[in-house]
């Protein structure tokens, strides 16, 4: 049934991570910061909510952990899943119960939050809203523009999902907002296209406007080959290059949603001594950015 699965509970649709985390060959600078993972159930405590889009296995915190202490991660930043939409019971408790490992979160809500609420959560360790522009996760992109400004008075900033192919029209509403903007996983730009294509170029842009960060996250997401995605390693040192104090790095610990062959986290942490081979470089993009960004 999946990881962690408990009889009785919504059958997964959807697989869970690889449980033997391998210990990468690549030692991290101390202080490495995963920037992005969910964390799920236990589901007979933190119901997914009836219009979720898929079933996930329990993915617990105490699995996320194990595995990052594996990788030499030190830091963390929670992200609230579109399964729970705007419930995010399960990612405030989760940062108030990990004492000893230094978490942050990214909650979801929408324009029904309380300024209380916002404060109770700012308390808890979250540090921005998402808003998914792919699928409805509760927030939608008309909502932006308010949320950002009440969430801004907080130091928070808004993280965005976008289809590539409407950076051209996020492009203004980024632009517009009193925070900066956190992109995820690449951008999910079209690696057919190459460094060239239209999608790249706007998000290259979007950096260059100083109101952007990337996460540097879920390659197997964009690329059309197999491990080691060797197609999507241009793309980040293009980024890099572009812009190393706005790159950010992630494992999308539990890989909800991704078909075929599901990758250890193991192998995708020593993707970075292709990605970034400047160890001065990684030092920033895993320990410099996100504490800047997260407050560690």
């Amino acid at each position: 049934m999946g990881l962690n699965h408990v009889p009785g509970a919504p059958i997964p649709t959807v697989a869970g991570p690889v449980a033997d985390t391998r210990k990468p060959r690549l030692a991290l600078p101390p202080g490495s910061c995963d920037t992005h993972a969910h964390v799920f159930g236990p589901e007979s405590r933190y119901p997914y909510d009836p219009n979720r889009r898929y079933t996930p296995p329990d993915a617990l915190l105490s699995d996320y952990l194990k595995m990052l202490r594996t990788l030499g991660v030190e830091r963390a930043v929670l992200v609230q899943p579109s399964g729970y939409m705007t419930d995010n019971s399960r990612l405030v408790d989760a940062l108030r119960e990990q004492t000893a490992f230094p978490l942050r979160g990214i909650a979801v809500v929408n324009n029904s939050v309380t300024d209380a609420e916002l404060r109770a959560m700012h308390e808890a360790g979250v540090r921005g809203l998402r808003v998914n522009l792919r699928v409805s996760n509760g927030a939608s992109a008309d909502m932006a523009p308010q949320l950002a400004r009440r969430i801004a008075p907080l130091g928070w900033h808004l993280q965005v999902r976008v289809d590539p192919k409407d950076f051209a029209s996020a492009r203004s509403l980024i632009e517009a907002l009193p925070v900066d903007v956190v992109i995820d996983h690449i951008g999910g730009v079209p690696v057919r296209d190459g460094l060239d294509g239209p999608d790249f170029r706007m998000l290259l842009d979007l950096v260059a406007s100083g109101r952007c960060w990337v996460k540097l996250s879920a390659p197997m997401r964009m690329s059309e080959e197999a491990l080691p995605y060797r197609d999507v390693t241009p793309f980040v040192h293009k980024l890099v290059l572009a812009a190393p104090d706005r790159m950010l790095w992630a494992t999308d610990w539990p890989h909800t949603g991704v078909g075929g062959t599901m990758p250890n986290d193991g192998d995708l942490c020593d993707l970075l001594t292709d990605w970034i081979p400047d160890p001065a470089t990684r030092q920033r993009i895993l320990v410099d950015n996100p504490a800047r960004l997260y407050g560690f």
